[in-house]
C-alpha cells in the first residue's frame, strides 16, 4: 500500500487550537444593515456578524452612487480593495480617491469619513474584526 503524505488543515482564522482547526468554506455572507444613505449592502463573509470572529472581518459593499456615512475614529485597522467605481476617504488632512484595482489602509485611531460619489463594490477587511463597539461614529 502507497504512502500517503499527512494533511494537516488549518483554519488561519483560528489562533487558539490549531491541532483541532480545519479549513471551512463560508458558504454565504450574512447581510448587514449598513450605516449611512442612501441604502448600502455589506456582505460579510467572516466577523463578528458571520462566524463569530473577533481576530478579522472581511466583507463585500455593494454602495450605491451617492452614499456617505458619518464621519468616525475606528478602533481597528481597516484595509479597503476597490472592485469597481471609487471611494471617497475623506480625512483631516486630504480626500483620498481609490479607483478600481486600488487599495487603501486607514489605520485604527485616524478620523475618516467614506462616501461613493459614484458607486463602488469594493472589499473591507478589518483588523480586529469590525464591531458597532470598536467603530466610535459621529452623530449626523
Amino acid at each position: 500500500m502507497p504512502c500517503r503524505p499527512q494533511i494537516r488543515k488549518l483554519d488561519a482564522l483560528s489562533v487558539r487550537n490549531k491541532e483541532e482547526a480545519v479549513a471551512f468554506l463560508v458558504q454565504a455572507p450574512s447581510v448587514i444593515t449598513a450605516a449611512g444613505s442612501p441604502p448600502k449592502t455589506i456582505e460579510e463573509f467572516v466577523g463578528l456578524a458571520s462566524d463569530g470572529s473577533r481576530a478579522v472581518s472581511i466583507a463585500r459593499m455593494r454602495s450605491p452612487a451617492g452614499w456617505s456615512e458619518p464621519a468616525q475614529t475606528p478602533a481597528f485597522d481597516e484595509y479597503t480593495l476597490v472592485l469597481a467605481g471609487e471611494v471617497h476617504v475623506e480625512q483631516e488632512r486630504e480626500t483620498l480617491v481609490v479607483r478600481a484595482g486600488q487599495a487603501v489602509r486607514v489605520p485604527a485611531g485616524e478620523r475618516v469619513r467614506y462616501s461613493t460619489p459614484g458607486g463602488a463594490d469594493y472589499v473591507s477587511v478589518c483588523l480586529p474584526a469590525f464591531s458597532p463597539d470598536l467603530v466610535h461614529r459621529e452623530e449626523g
